[in-house]
């Protein structure tokens, strides 16, 4: 996501983080099981860390049996990388053409 935007926050944020926070911004709602087969990796760490830094949040359960979290994108989220809203969220690459 700092590509597109064209910011280094490399010093702040993993690429982990990052890319679970691209998955989130883009997907959302979502649970960590879809975060995690969409990464193909657990990625319990890194969403504690994003969660510990308000960029996302819990944002309703799915309706299913152990009914897991569905995760948003939040305000901070917007701030951190100067967006009015998600709808200026950069094109997925290949995404519309």
């Amino acid at each position: 996501m700092e590509k597109f935007l064209g910011l280094d926050l490399s010093s702040k944020l993993s690429g982990a983080a990052l890319e679970t926070l691209a998955v989130i911004a883009y997907r959302q709602p979502l649970t960590r099981g879809e975060i995690e087969a969409i990464r193909g990796v657990n990625c319990d760490g890194v969403l504690k860390t994003l969660l510990a830094r308000a960029l996302v949040e819990p944002v309703g359960r799915l309706d299913q049996p152990g009914r897991p979290f569905l995760y948003g994108t939040t305000l901070q989220f917007l701030q951190y990388f100067g967006l009015e809203g998600l709808h200026r969220l950069p094109p997925l690459p290949g995404a519309g053409d």
